[in-house]
């Protein structure tokens, strides 16, 4: 997981835009400003948004600097915005009837407010820190400067997908540097650490900057690249050539291949022999770099252990072939297996940056903006410049021969513009980016700024009163009389659909979502029915796989469906909708984010907080809260309509969400006591569990998956009074959520509590009752007292909380030893870069005083059995042992008797790391993201496996009697693939195996048609399962052959059920003579890799390898002949 930055900016043609007048138009906003008149408050976005666009690029830098004393006083104008918006009296009008309007209107406002002070000035601010005092730049100079600042605030934010060390490389050109004498140590360093200068034929000088550190906090590694690049005299001196120009490339990295070092912190070079100097920043790891360094000789320094290295050292390789600088980099980049996203730069090139992006898990985007590109390995990467970007995918751009990925190249001179983007596909086609290519986002700066939180997570769910409040805004209304009233718009309930609420055709109302929207789902699921008491109307919550799997039918128009989503792109609840509006079924959204393809589906929408509330954190919360509170509204919206359950409390309901924001906010003032408890009962305990009754198990529910997220755990969720029926021999720690509980119940629940303290669980009690009414809960947790409808949302919350805490306090317990292992790798990287020799017996003597801290902490915590929850038992044996004998307390010459090799203590610090690593990694709780960072993972119930279904061969197959339950998906593929191959199936006869794990396994004719029928069988007169079919049975593979007797072509195809082969379907088939190249490869392909064994064979003998020569070649030689045949015919052919 790693972060991509890339800047290109041309000199700009505009004008310094005049500060005075912008300062005249920001003034008249702030002085006038209210949510009174939409049309006035449109206007006021309009010249907020020319304000911010004139204050872009380097012509609005230039008018901050040239003007510093109007700065102070903009940010004065822009604050008296801020203020408004922080008082909750002076928002949203109660009686307006525009609040959707208003909403999106006054986001926009609090947006370009953000970006005019955070975004404009405070780059302005930035880039005055990184000017130097000696050499004050030319203009051309503050535009590099400027561009500098943008790659290192895109690395800040990017530094979330990974830390461990940064690099930015600066290519100047137009200098007049050209007699100026660099430090030799600077040119000649061949690890390209931070501080290298390498200098090219045409004049052009790159810089390149890096850190590298196992421990820090996010922001570290931009703060250390500033100081390196404030710090180099030699580039200020550059910058403040007249006609000075540069690109910029830059990179943040989380090593997966290699160590934590300068030398193999990106950007990585190769400069072979007196070539020019090429270099690349790599996302993704290159599968197969090993054997590209062992094909094509490829020499890489000691001291350089990534992967990424063999990407410019074989770009350098192709270049020196003699091909063109571009098709160098593409044939680099076809040669490597695995998901890769690739930026790279040819200092003989300057004004140019190559791109490329192969395979499905990787991604770049490209923003235009005014004179410049910005790209970045995530959207939010470029979001401080523009959002507007075009998104380079491994897997849209398809060559003519099949082959997925595409190459970029960005053209300096036409910077900012479609044209300047030269597209192709690895086949070296071009396709030209239309403006409909691009996309936008709605992400701003202000969505994504973490302020001085550690951790989204933890700001996100401080934000939720503020969401909460949002989501109420507008909606919820006192009246004169004090008494509240709910007021959805016609964008929610349109006239019909409440025409239909009315007249009884709903008779149906499912409410779905997936994970956390799904339990969202049954909470508006239970405010719905009570709120429509005494309504011939069901009220269902499912999961959206669920509804789409199990309670579709043809005519559904009776059926409104209530789809909840965070984003509004959850692929299975919106390929849901689709398939319920299909069948005549209305839809309203509860969602977060306008313009989403859910709001774009549903024939209503009720959009949660401002409608653009965005999470970072993996975890979603503060979605949750709003979710359930829009649909209560929307349940009293319909109550309404249908002029229902008059008699339901609805006052005290309504007076209690008014109230909510102000009860979550006093429960944040608890959060030190709950971190006090996580960090107390949750590392030590294994199991956990969370419970509750009535409205408290959506509670526990809830909390059980932000805490498996969190805290990596599988976490039971039960009904209070089961829980001691079920796993209390686990002895977990148990969450029980208590609140809004009354009367009797609350002694029934004590007793329960009892049962599991007596059993020698944990539990800990979420409450809003008096603390002793739990004598028996090891502690509890208060909670503000509000509408027992309305308090699981509560307790969720401090469960939330409690899930935060735990996963600070498990990955506390990883920091000392990620220390340790900084420490370990600092002296390996020295070792192999050879600037300092270790000798070997001195190696536990550097590292004696690390190491023993580190194993004074691991001994307290395993003997206070604080590593009990989340180290496993073997890996702290193993981590206790190689600390003894690390510190010398066991002799080495016990260590061959334990791990099987003869202890030096090279080989046992190298075996410590590896136990450190292993135990960090079981430790290490990220927060904002979880493992295998889920967010980038396309997650759906793919109904379109269904599709392949009906290719000709795959419905011949199933045709001929062959369950489609016992063809299994590797096998579905294989078929899909050969189907290209087969002309026509002819006959076939399906077999049944008996016996398959015994000596003697037998088949039996179960059915046969066509050919077949014409045609004695072996079956006929010997069972014996043996030759082809007994390899199809005990392999599980299809097998295309030709029968050793009749020669005629036949198919093999095993029945696999249950893990075990229960029969053979053997088809009788004439194949096409011949097919197109594409398609023959694609055969090939697909056929058990056909086409690459045949290809090596060829090349075993051959510098190269033919694809038209295959076209020559018949259909049936190539796919039954043995590979060496076929290569053989093919080098005669040649």
């Amino acid at each position: 997981m790693c972060g991509i930055i890339a800047v290109l900016r041309r000199p700009s043609s505009r004008e310094v835009p005049e500060l005075l007048e912008l300062f005249g138009l920001l003034e008249s906003v702030s002085n006038s400003f209210s949510l009174h008149d939409p049309g006035m408050l449109e206007k006021q976005v309009d010249s907020l948004d020319f304000v911010n666009s004139q204050l872009k690029g380097l012509p609005g830098f230039l008018a901050l600097y040239n003007n510093e004393s109007l700065v102070s006083a903009i940010e004065k104008s822009l604050d008296q915005l801020f203020d408004f918006f922080q008082n909750p009296e002076m928002q949203l009008p109660a009686s307006s009837d525009d609040v959707e309007v208003l909403n999106v209107l006054s986001s926009k406002v609090r947006d370009l407010a953000w970006s005019i002070k955070n975004d404009r000035i405070g780059s302005y601010r930035k880039v005055s820190a990184l000017t130097s005092k000696k050499f004050i730049p030319s203009q051309q100079g503050f535009s590099i400067l400027l561009s500098l600042e943008q790659a290192l605030s895109g690395l800040d934010r990017l530094e979330v997908r990974g830390r461990d060390s940064a690099g930015l490389q600066v290519l100047v050109w137009d200098h007049d540097l050209d007699d100026v004498e660099i430090p030799r140590d600077r040119l000649n360093d061949m690890l390209f650490r931070s501080g290298s200068i390498r200098k090219s034929s045409n004049g052009s000088l790159l810089f390149v900057y890096k850190t590298a550190s196992e421990i820090g906090d996010l922001g570290d590694n931009t703060s250390s690249l500033r100081e390196s690049m404030l710090s180099d005299d030699l580039l200020a001196k550059a910058l403040s050539g007249e006609n000075v120009k540069a690109n910029i490339v830059g990179h943040t990295r989380w090593a997966s291949v290699g160590l934590i070092s300068e030398s193999n912190a990106h950007p990585v070079e190769s400069s072979i022999g007196d070539q020019e100097s090429i270099t690349t920043v790599q996302n993704g790891d290159i599968d197969n770099y090993a054997d590209l360094i062992a094909s094509f000789e490829l020499e890489i320094p000691n001291g350089i252990t990534t992967d990424a290295r063999v990407g410019p050292e074989l770009w350098q390789k192709n270049k020196i072939s003699g091909i063109s600088t571009e098709k160098a980099f593409m044939s680099a980049v076809r040669n490597f297996e695995g998901s890769v996203a690739i930026a790279g730069v040819d200092v003989s090139q300057p004004e140019n940056i190559f791109l490329s992006v192969k395979g499905s898990g990787q991604a770049l985007y490209v923003g235009l903006t005014e004179d410049a590109y910005l790209v970045a390995s995530e959207p939010y990467g470029l979001v401080e410049i523009t959002n507007r970007y075009l998104k380079v995918d491994g897997e849209e751009l398809i060559s003519k021969s099949g082959e997925k990925g595409q190459v970029i190249r960005l053209d300096m001179n036409l910077a900012g513009t479609l044209e300047g983007l030269v597209r192709k596909t690895f086949a070296s086609d071009t396709s030209k980016v239309c403006e409909k290519d691009l996309s936008q986002t709605e992400i701003s700066t202000r969505d994504i700024d973490r302020g001085s939180y550690k951790h989204y997570l933890l700001k996100e769910i401080e934000e939720s009163p503020s969401s909460v409040r949002s989501t109420l805004r507008g909606r919820l209304v006192k009246k004169e009389n004090g008494e509240f009233d709910v007021r959805i718009g016609i964008e929610t309930l349109s006239d019909q659909l409440k025409l239909d609420l009315k007249s009884g055709k709903i008779r149906k109302i499912f409410v779905i979502g997936q994970g956390t929207a799904a339990v969202a789902a049954k909470a508006v699921e239970i405010a719905i029915s009570t709120q429509l008491t005494g309504i011939a109307i069901i009220v269902k919550a499912k999961p959206a796989t669920e509804l789409s799997a199990f309670d579709l039918v043809s005519d559904m128009s009776d059926t409104l469906v209530v789809a909840i989503s965070q984003s509004g792109t959850t692929t299975d609840t919106n390929r849901t909708v689709q398939l319920v509006r299909d069948r005549g079924a209305k839809v309203i959204a509860i969602v977060n984010r306008r313009n989403s393809d859910l709001a774009d589906r549903a024939d209503g929408v009720l959009y949660t907080s401002d409608g653009r509330d965005i999470e970072m954190s993996v975890a979603s919360t503060k979605a949750f809260y709003s979710q359930v509170v829009a649909g209560h509204l929307l349940a009293f919206a319909m109550s309404e309509v249908v002029s229902a359950n008059e008699n339901s409390g609805k006052e005290e309901i309504l007076e209690a969400l008014n109230s909510l924001p102000e009860a979550m906010e006093e429960l944040l003032g608890i959060r030190g006591h709950i971190s006090k408890l996580a960090n107390q009962f949750a590392p030590p305990r294994r199991h956990w569990a969370i419970v509750g009754s009535g409205g408290n198990v959506i509670a526990a529910e809830e909390i059980r998956i932000k805490l498996s997220e969190l805290c990596y755990k599988s976490i039971a969720s039960d009904v209070i009074e089961d829980k001691k029926h079920i796993d209390l021999s686990s002895e977990p720690m148990i969450l029980v959520c208590a609140n809004g509980i009354t009367g009797s119940t609350v002694d029934d629940i004590a007793k329960e509590v009892a049962i599991f303290r007596a059993h020698k669980a944990a539990p800990i009690v979420i409450t809003d009752s008096e603390p002793n009414k739990f004598p028996d809960a090891l502690d509890v947790i208060p909670i503000p007292p509000t509408h027992p409808d309305l308090a699981f949302i509560l307790a969720t919350m401090a469960g939330h909380l409690f899930g935060y805490e735990a996963a600070c306090s498990i990955d506390s317990q990883a920091q000392p030893l990620r220390v340790a292992h900084a420490v370990i790798e600092n002296l390996t990287n020295d070792r192999l870069t050879a600037n300092i020799v270790t000798p070997n017996d001195e190696v536990f003597d550097y590292l004696r005083e690390d190491i023993r801290k580190v194993s004074n902490f691991f001994f307290d915590e395993l003997r206070n059995g604080r590593l009990n929850g989340h180290l496993e038992a073997s890996t702290s044996v193993r981590l206790a042992s190689l600390l003894r004998y690390s510190l010398g307390e066991i002799p080495l010459d016990l260590y061959q008797i334990e791990f099987g090799r003869v202890g030096t203590p090279s080989l046992v610090i190298d075996e410590l790391a590896k136990a450190l690593v292993l135990a960090i990694e079981e430790l290490t709780r990220p927060v904002d993201a979880i493992k295998h960072q889920a967010k980038t993972v396309t997650v759906g119930i793919s109904r379109s496996d269904e599709n392949l279904l009906n290719i000709s061969l795959v419905k011949r197959v199933l045709e001929t009697g062959t369950s489609r339950d016992s063809i299994s998906y590797e096998t579905l593929k294989l078929l899909v693939s050969l189907d290209l191959a087969i002309d026509e199936v002819i006959g076939h006869t399906r077999y049944r195996i008996s016996g398959l794990d015994g000596d003697k396994p037998t088949l039996t004719i179960l059915d046969r048609a066509g050919v077949s029928v014409g045609i004695q069988s072996r079956v006929e007169r010997d069972l014996e399962l043996r030759g082809t079919k007994h390899w199809v049975a005990i392999n599980k593979k299809v097998l295309l052959t030709k029968g050793l007797r009749d020669e005629r072509t036949i198919l093999l195809i095993p029945e696999v059920k249950d893990g075990e082969t229960t029969g053979i379907n053997l088809l009788h088939i004439s194949l096409h003579e011949n097919l197109g190249i594409q398609e023959i490869r694609t055969v090939l392909n697909g056929y058990y890799n056909r086409y690459g064994a045949i290809q090596d064979a060829v090349r075993e003998t051959e510098p190269s390898f033919r694809d038209d020569f295959l076209a020559e070649q018949s259909v049936e030689q190539l796919l039954i002949d043995s590979v060496d045949s076929v290569a053989e015919r093919l080098r005669r052919f040649d």
